[in-house]
């Protein structure tokens, strides 16, 4: 579902919009004009303020400064952050000294030993999606397997239905792709979300399963057991940043794959090359883009960084700086050292990165096992969802 475009930027420094649908199309050219050509922190008055830094070197010292930059509003949208409110969604929103107890809470679920048992489910998801469209010839890999692949892991984890697929997908569109611009749109969005939890919630306190539901209800924070605000706050984090971040990075894998034989034929002909692969898709192709709020005026590459506005820290910027990384704006399959920061720097990196690794590459095995050659048919097909979360929308692929 694509939006309406967003009023013209006409200096990309000093006016930028992250929900345009240029930056949606190719925010890496943006992103280097800005690294290379003397602006290496772009700033915006749309958003109450925002500031943009595009080199790792700032993004990464952004990332690790919690004294000067505060976690509580990880979106930007039309929210003053003096109005931001009580919400909170830890340990993503928190910081320090609560951020580390909300985090070893959580931690022992998304282990690489936990993950392991997901595995073979996750085998039988792909397959499951592969024997609906393999033998046709086509299909839309973003939107007939990338999307369904992290929505079902994650509602087996969670304990709910996957055939409610459809609304977890609606609720994630509406709020970090409408939600931003439209505050309606986004807090029925989030009204819904913990409905729907809390239901779960009230069930797993008087009949507790094997699942991620009752793994909170018995987890304890500072000692205490965590309470439901914590719990659906948790929840509400699986749901936004467990699914939308991984099926980008499929739909992105397979759109390159589509269009490089000589890659593709890399991983059909060899299984040892996967984990390299996916390494380099989580790089080139980062899909997060996180924020910050500045709670003390500090300077960083020269700009002064005015408190109560907030910062973008576009990783998948970072990731292709060439200043950090060798040939970093050339995707290499095989490439051996891949120091990349798609999952976050500092203390809010990503706890969900083994499942996420793990899903992206069972997608890719167990489509290559039945359908080890096909291309993508038409380029202009394929259009980019907006704002912080960056992935294709529309796959089209043939063999």
């Amino acid at each position: 579902m694509d939006i309406p475009n967003r009023p013209d930027v006409e200096d990309w420094e000093t006016d930028f919009d992250h929900l345009h649908n240029d930056y949606a199309t190719d925010p890496y050219s943006i992103w280097k004009e800005m690294r290379e050509g003397g602006c290496p922190v772009a700033h915006t008055e749309r958003f109450h303020g925002v500031y943009l830094p595009t080199r790792h070197e700032d993004i990464s010292a952004i990332a690790h400064d919690t004294d000067h930059f505060s976690s509580k509003s990880v979106l930007v949208n039309d929210v003053p952050v003096t109005e931001i409110g009580d919400f909170s969604s830890p340990p993503i929103t928190s910081d320090p000294p609560e951020h580390q107890d909300h985090r070893r809470a959580l931690l022992p679920a998304f282990s690489p030993k936990a993950i392991e048992k997901w595995i073979p489910i996750t085998r039988d998801i792909c397959n499951e999606l592969l024997d609906e469209f393999s033998d046709n010839g086509y299909c839309d890999a973003s939107a007939d397997y990338a999307q369904h692949i992290p929505v079902k892991v994650i509602a087996r984890m969670i304990g709910i239905p996957e055939e409610d697929g459809d609304l977890f997908r609606k609720w994630v569109h509406d709020l970090l792709e409408v939600g931003p611009t439209d505050l309606n749109v986004a807090h029925e969005a989030t009204r819904e979300v913990f409905a729907y939890f809390g239901e779960y919630l009230k069930e797993r306190r008087a009949e507790p399963r094997d699942d991620i539901v009752t793994y909170f209800i018995e987890s304890e924070v500072d000692g205490e057991p965590m309470d439901d605000g914590q719990i659906l706050g948790g929840l509400f984090l699986l749901l936004l940043a467990g699914i939308d971040t991984t099926w980008s990075s499929i739909g992105s894998s397979f759109w390159h794959l589509g269009q490089h034989p000589q890659d593709r034929r890399r991983l059909a002909e060899d299984d040892s090359s996967y984990d390299s692969a996916v390494e380099e898709f989580l790089r080139f192709y980062s899909p997060v883009t996180m924020a910050r709020v500045v709670t003390e005026e500090v300077e960083i590459s020269g700009t002064t960084l005015c408190p109560g506005q907030r910062v973008l820290l576009p990783f998948p910027s970072a990731n292709r700086d060439t200043e950090f990384m060798e040939d970093a704006e050339t995707f290499k399959i095989d490439r051996q050292e891949n120091r990349h920061s798609a999952f976050g720097l500092g203390i809010h990196r990503c706890l969900g990165s083994n499942l996420a690794r793990m899903e992206i590459k069972v997608a890719l095995e167990e489509w290559f096992r039945r359908i080890p050659e096909f291309e993508l048919t038409d380029p202009n097909m394929v259009w980019w969802s907006r704002g912080q979360v960056r992935g294709p929308r529309c796959v089209p692929l043939r063999w």
